[in-house]
């Protein structure tokens, strides 16, 4: 008992997305697959060091 309530509101959220379609931004869509833009321009010195020593590596084995 005392599910209805979420049952209401799942029941509403999923008729809201089946139903209510955002606006698309496919401007921003063929930037992002193309891979040009301000994200895509990213150089490997962007990218973390991957030389971290983790000493607790040591107790896990």
């Amino acid at each position: 008992m005392g599910r209805g309530r979420a049952k209401a509101k799942q029941t509403k959220v999923a008729r809201e997305l089946k139903y209510n379609t955002p606006a698309t931004d496919f401007d921003a869509l063929q930037r992002e697959l193309s891979g040009t833009g301000s994200s895509g321009d990213r150089s490997d010195n962007d990218r973390p060091d991957d030389s971290y020593d983790d000493w607790y590596d040591d107790y896990r084995r």
